[in-house]
């Protein structure tokens, strides 16, 4: 596996664990529909939430949530509409992103951000 794989799979795991500690309950990881995937598909207070984790070694080229660009969100929004209708999920929807920065020394930071775009939105 490649060191950018590792870094990312490395990030995905810490949003599982912060989203466990926080009590929500994971529905998927690494859910995918056609050529898009769902890095986690989470659950609380009858919210079914869709998350992006994003994780990167510096800001050099801007922070890690910088990344979830139009296309990327288009991509998550055709998987959710796959996933809702599969289910027959009725409830309320968010997307959420989980930016991960992980410094030299391999310390990480974790940033939840909820409801941090909605689809459709440029």
């Amino acid at each position: 596996m490649s060191s950018h794989l590792e870094i990312g799979k490395r990030g995905e795991q810490l949003a599982k664990a912060f989203f466990l500690k926080q009590y929500y309950e994971i529905l998927e990881e690494n859910w995918t529909s056609g050529k898009s995937e769902v890095d986690l598909i989470v659950y609380q207070d009858q919210v079914l939430i869709f998350v992006e984790v994003k994780t990167r070694t510096g800001i050099g080229f801007g922070q890690p949530e910088d990344f979830v660009d139009a296309a990327k969100q288009q991509q998550l929004q055709h998987a959710a509409e796959e996933y809702i209708r599969l289910m027959d999920h009725q409830g309320e929807v968010r997307f959420d992103v989980i930016a991960v920065l992980i410094d030299a020394s391999g310390t990480a930071e974790l940033k939840h951000i909820p409801d941090a775009f909605w689809p459709g939105q440029d």
